[in-house]
C-alpha cells in the first residue's frame, strides 16, 4: 500500500500522481546532443509552437510567442521545459510551477490540450491571403465515434471510499475530458486538411504500450496518411475553403482604399 500512499500524498501536495521530471530530463538530453537548449537555438524558432494552459492566469499560451506572460524573453525560454509543460496532463502529472522573475508570481502550467487539443489554426495566415502550401493536421481518433466515451475508457474503481477511490475518480475525470475534447473536434470538423489516424482502441493516457501495439499504431498512421494524400487536392481545398474568405477580405481592403474600380466589378 506504500505506492498508493505516496501517490495520494503526491496528488494532495503536488497536484499530480507523477512528477514528470524524467520526461523533462530525457527531452533536455536529446536536445542538448543537438546543441539545442532554448528556442533561440533553433534555426527556425518561429516554426515550432508549443501549446500550454496557464491555470494561474486562465489562458492559453503559445510558446515561445507568449513567453512574456511568464516574464521570459521568447528566445531565452528552455525548450525542454516548454515540452514538459505541454505534456503535463492534469491529475496524471504534476503541473510545472514557474515563477515569473519580474512579478514573482507563480504560474501553474499544464497540458495545452485542456484548452485547445488540436491547434492547427496556429499555422493559418492572418493577412487574408491564400496559403502558398497546405497545412496538414494529424489527429488520433477513436475507431468508432458513435460509441460513448465512457464505454471506451477502462473500468474505474470509483465505487467506495478512501484514497484509491479518490484517485480513480480524478483520473476518470481527466481521461473523460481529454477523450471528449478530441471527440468534439472529430464530430464538428470537416476534416478538409486533417488526417484522422485510428487509435485502435488505445487511450490517451495509456502509457505502458508494448512494442507490438506501438508498431500497430505507427502502421495505422502510415496507412491513414497514404490514403489521405492519395486523394488530396490543394486547388480544390483553396476553392472551397479559402476562395470566398479571400475575396471578401480583398474587397473590403479595396473599399477602404477607395478603389472605385473594384466596386464596379462587384467585389464590394
Amino acid at each position: 500500500k506504500v505506492p498508493l500512499i505516496e501517490r495520494s500524498l503526491s496528488l494532495l501536495l503536488d497536484l499530480g500522481l507523477f512528477e514528470g521530471e524524467r520526461l523533462h530530463a530525457y527531452v533536455r538530453e536529446l536536445l542538448a546532443a543537438k546543441g539545442v537548449h532554448t528556442f533561440g537555438d533553433l534555426a527556425h524558432s518561429g516554426g515550432l509552437q508549443v501549446i500550454v494552459s496557464d491555470v494561474t492566469t486562465r489562458q492559453l499560451l503559445v510558446l515561445p510567442r507568449d513567453a512574456h506572460v511568464l516574464g521570459v524573453e521568447p528566445d531565452e525560454l528552455e525548450l525542454a521545459l516548454a515540452v514538459r509543460m505541454s505534456a503535463s496532463i492534469p491529475i496524471f502529472f504534476e503541473p510545472v510551477r514557474f515563477e515569473n522573475p519580474r512579478t514573482r508570481e507563480t504560474h501553474l502550467l499544464v497540458d495545452g490540450g485542456m484548452l485547445s487539443n488540436f491547434p492547427v489554426w496556429l499555422f493559418d495566415r492572418t493577412d487574408g491571403e491564400q496559403p502558398a502550401r497546405p497545412t496538414f493536421g494529424l489527429l488520433l481518433v477513436e475507431p468508432e465515434p458513435s460509441v460513448p466515451v465512457g464505454d471506451r475508457l477502462a473500468p474505474s474503481r470509483m465505487i467506495g471510499r478512501g484514497p484509491r477511490a479518490v484517485i480513480d475518480y480524478l483520473k476518470a475525470l481527466a481521461e473523460t475530458v481529454m477523450e471528449a475534447h478530441d471527440r468534439q473536434y472529430v464530430e464538428q470538423a470537416t476534416f478538409a486538411r486533417t488526417i484522422p489516424i485510428p487509435t485502435l482502441g488505445i487511450r490517451t493516457t495509456e502509457f505502458d504500450l508494448d512494442r507490438g501495439r506501438a508498431l500497430d499504431l505507427y502502421d495505422s498512421g502510415r496507412r491513414a496518411a497514404a490514403e489521405f494524400l492519395a486523394r488530396w487536392d490543394f486547388d480544390a481545398y483553396l476553392a472551397q475553403y479559402r476562395g470566398r474568405t479571400h475575396s471578401r477580405r480583398a474587397s473590403v481592403a479595396a473599399a477602404l482604399r477607395g478603389d472605385n474600380a473594384a466596386r464596379a466589378r462587384g467585389l464590394w
